[in-house]
C-alpha cells in the first residue's frame, strides 16, 4: 500500500511539475490540462518504472496471500466435514426435509405443476 500511496504522489508532482511549465509557455485551461497529462505520462513512463515495478510487486503479493489465505481456508472447512454429514443448504440457506438444499424453482412450482407431473 505504502508503494502505491508513493507512486500515486510522484504521478501527481510530475502532472503539477508538466502543467507549470506548460502554463508558463502559454498554454492555458484544457490545452494545459491536455497537454501536462501527455507529459506527464511519458516522464512517468520513464521515470517511474522502478517505482511501477515495485507496485506491481506488491499487488501480486496480496493476490497470493489472499489465495493462499482461501485455499487454506477451503481446506480446513474440507477437513472439518465428515462423510456421513448431511448436505449443506442451499443459496439462500432452505433446506429440505429429505435433507437436500431447496431451490428457487422446487419454492415456486404450484400445485398445478405437481398435478401434471403425477402419472
Amino acid at each position: 500500500m505504502r508503494s502505491l500511496l508513493t507512486y500515486t504522489a510522484a504521478r501527481l508532482g510530475l502532472f503539477a511539475v508538466a502543467f507549470g511549465v506548460v502554463y508558463l509557455f502559454g498554454a492555458r485551461s484544457l490545452v494545459a490540462l491536455v497537454l501536462a497529462w501527455l507529459i506527464s505520462g511519458l516522464a512517468s513512463y520513464v521515470l517511474l518504472s522502478r517505482l511501477r515495478d515495485q507496485v506491481s510487486a506488491s499487488a501480486v503479493e496480496r493476490i497470493e496471500s489472499r489465495r493462499a489465505r482461501l485455499s487454506a481456508a477451503a481446506a480446513r472447512e474440507d477437513a472439518l466435514q465428515e462423510p456421513g454429514e448431511a448436505p449443506s443448504a442451499g443459496a439462500d440457506g432452505d433446506v429440505r426435509a429429505d435433507g437436500g438444499a431447496a431451490s428457487d424453482a422446487e419454492e415456486k412450482d404450484t400445485g398445478a405443476s405437481e398435478a401434471a407431473r403425477k402419472p
